[in-house]
């Protein structure tokens, strides 16, 4: 914990404050990337892990899709009815699937939360600095 000096000249206050400032600046920077670079990370293993499930998924789905229409054949419906009744019900499986992905990756927003949160905490505790630097009662301590 460092001493207050307070019969330091205003060229040194002044020095002072700006290497200070710098400081927090630099630090700020720095945490805001690391947060960023974690989330960023985030985001591209889970579009990795999406791409790749999709590849192997697409063709799985083609074939069940194939079957479900040859198994209304057999039971009697018309191929081209079939096909159809299975083509609804996987649009409609897709729509719904779709829906839920966007409304995740709108709430996935890729925004430095804690470092906003931290510059909001080191505006505060400025402020408070300078109204106690600007209190004359608190120097008389």
């Amino acid at each position: 914990m460092s001493v207050a000096n307070f019969n330091r000249s205003i060229p040194e206050v002044l020095a002072d404050a700006i290497n200070q400032f710098t400081i927090l600046v630099r630090k700020e920077t720095q945490l805001a990337r690391t947060e960023m670079a974690e989330k960023l990370g985030d985001l591209a293993l889970g579009i990795g892990l999406l791409v790749g499930g999709a590849v192997l998924l697409i063709p799985a789905l083609v074939i069940l899709l194939e079957a479900a229409v040859n198994a209304l054949i057999e039971a009697g419906i018309g191929a081209a009815w079939a096909a159809l009744i299975v083509g609804v019900a996987a649009l409609a499986v897709g729509g719904v699937l779709l829906a839920f992905g966007i409304g995740r990756l709108r709430a996935a927003r890729p925004v430095p939360t804690r470092t906003i949160e931290q510059l909001e905490r080191d505006v505060e505790v400025a402020k408070q600095q300078v109204r106690n630097d600007d209190d004359p009662s608190l120097r008389a301590a």
